[in-house]
């Protein structure tokens, strides 16, 4: 019994460091970055860190979610373009009979939103009823959803009218009690997302599909309208991210969210998240995200590497993450 009993200490320790790395990684990079930039710390740049990665966290957060059910999504940065482009032919197209007010931006957020629940609901589509693969799917939306916004944009910017722009700028810059409005529906939206990811039965279905499809199929859960549900809920998150990213520079073209999926699946996979399915950790996603925006924040403010090899970074720390995750059984 005692040789039994012995690997035990090995398996906590194993668990103890899955949970608690990401957090130690993002509290060196804290101190790392405050030795070299003396700003670092500062409640101005604390708050552009924030500000700028609550986009890709409150993606990631959806993500979280695709990937637990052992799905992707490749389309969200161009999705997101595709959002924004449309969200501006809207709100100009509704300023003449609406007028220039908050009126006209509700509906235009509103629109965004029901697009964004479209554009997941046709993903979600052609993965479950069309059973084609995830990564066939979003791959192929990608290049639809960037083609579009170009169209749109005929190969040029799609720019919001000045005055609804001016109106519309404190959703970005903004703030309550001097957070800043991305911030605060960022941290909502991520605790909402760990409440859901463990404390309701959609959250328990996504990791038991994960896990094993098949054997969720037998215990009765509905396999393709979990799925569904999550691809729509990705759209949802992807909607929201856009309309808090329209005013901040009231503009979208062919690069707008260029990349968002990597550094979305990036900060998933960072805080925890199985890339297989089977286990996922909101509160983890938080923690990638903080991790990825602070290596491309003190990248900006150092010279020691040039904030070009940004993208070459992230890669890196995807692999390794994947490499460290393959000892893993259950990613608890």
């Amino acid at each position: 019994m005692s040789a039994e009993a012995s690997p035990a200490p090995k398996t906590k320790a194993s668990f103890d460091l899955h949970v608690w790395g990401p957090v130690l990684a993002l509290l060196a990079l804290v101190a790392f970055g405050a030795l070299l930039n003396p700003n670092f710390l500062s409640a101005g740049n604390v708050t552009n860190v924030l500000a700028r990665s609550s986009f890709i966290g409150i993606i990631a957060v959806g993500a979280t979610f695709v990937i637990t059910i052992g799905g992707l999504d490749l389309s969200v940065g161009s999705m997101s373009a595709f959002l924004a482009g449309l969200t501006i032919i809207v709100l100009n197209a509704l300023a003449p009979s609406l007028g220039i007010g908050w009126g006209t931006i509700l509906v235009g957020m509103a629109a965004c939103l029901v697009m964004g629940l479209g554009a997941g609901l046709l993903n979600g589509f052609l993965i479950t009823v069309g059973r084609i693969e995830a990564f066939i799917v979003t791959l192929g939306t990608l290049g639809i959803f960037r083609s579009l916004v170009i169209w749109l944009a005929d190969g040029g910017t799609l720019s919001l009218n000045f005055e609804l722009r001016e109106i519309y700028r404190p959703v970005y810059y903004g703030g309550f009690f001097g957070i800043a409005w991305p911030i605060i529906v960022f941290a909502i939206v991520a605790i909402v997302g760990e409440i859901v990811m463990r404390k309701t039965s959609y959250g328990r279905h996504c990791a038991a599909i994960g896990s094993n499809d098949q054997v969720a199929r037998y215990s009765a859960i509905h396999v393709e309208r979990v799925r569904l549900v999550t691809y729509m809920l990705q759209g949802m998150l992807v909607g929201i991210a856009t309309i808090m990213y329209v005013p901040r520079l009231g503009s979208a073209s062919s690069t707008t969210g260029l990349l968002w999926e990597l550094e979305a699946i990036a900060a998933v996979i960072i805080g925890g998240t199985v890339l297989k399915g089977g286990f996922g950790r909101v509160w983890g996603t938080v923690v990638g995200v903080l991790i990825l925006s602070l290596i491309d924040n003190i990248l900006n403010l150092t010279d020691l590497v040039s904030p070009y090899l940004n993208g070459a970074i992230q890669g890196v720390i995807i692999i390794l993450a994947v490499v460290l995750q393959r000892g893993r059984k259950g990613g608890a």
